[in-house]
């Protein structure tokens, strides 16, 4: 799926979500997830549930492993066991996902054409930087905004507000390139244009194509709807 038409944005500064549109971590935070489940005497959840999970940050992902539900609340203290043990087994896997196809290279084409650019993800800063680093992506970004950077994180507009402060852009003049719905409601509450992948974690529910402005099936084709 591909809506692109011929639509093209004029922006300065290209900001890029994490998990589902740079890199793949579903398989490796399903691996921890179950392994904090088993440590805590329950029953292991098969991947695809846990993947549909991921989008909202790591409390929300482990209460919806928890009770097996997008919006049932957790007991508090086996919500704690549970972050804990999962903290524990993620930090012994994080560093071995990998990009997704066309990223690299479309991340070197945008940096070619001299856009500022900025990875911003709801993932905790403990996790993000070592798989940055280790999936050789973080040379790209001028600045990284983790889940726990400020006091909220998507789909609340303020980290996105933040880089552009910091970088010294309008948010009309910043792109979001993301694959979620919480991706679009952070970029319509900031005032950006929103690029999806056709791809990633959207709690299985495909892309709403009216909500975004293009989706893209590979990131190495997003120069061809940029422009400086």
């Amino acid at each position: 799926m591909q809506k692109t038409a011929d639509k093209q944005f004029k922006v300065k500064l290209v900001m890029f979500d994490l998990d589902g549109t740079l890199i793949d971590t579903a398989p490796q935070i399903a691996e921890a997830m179950n392994l904090a489940l088993t440590d805590l005497g329950l029953n292991k959840l098969p991947i695809s549930r846990i993947t549909d999970y991921i989008g909202a940050g790591v409390d929300a992902l482990i209460k919806r492993c928890l009770t097996d539900n997008l919006h049932d609340e957790s007991d508090a203290t086996l919500l704690e066991q549970a972050q804990a043990a999962f903290f524990v087994h993620y930090a012994n896997n994080v560093t071995k996902s990998l990009p997704y196809h066309g990223v690299i290279s479309g991340l070197r084409a945008v940096k070619s054409k001299d856009f500022k650019m900025a990875c911003v993800t709801n993932k905790p800063e403990r996790f993000t930087l070592p798989l940055l680093q280790a999936s050789g992506l973080i040379d790209f970004f001028e600045l990284v905004v983790s889940g726990d950077s400020l006091p909220k994180k998507k789909p609340d507009p303020m980290q996105l507000q933040y880089i552009c402060a910091k970088l010294g852009v309008l948010t009309t003049n910043a792109l979001l390139v993301g694959d979620s719905n919480t991706d679009i409601a952070a970029a319509r509450a900031a005032g950006c244009p929103i690029v999806t992948m056709s791809y990633g974690y959207n709690q299985g529910i495909p892309i709403e194509v009216t909500m975004v402005d293009a989706i893209i099936d590979d990131l190495s084709g997003l120069t061809k709807i940029l422009m400086n």
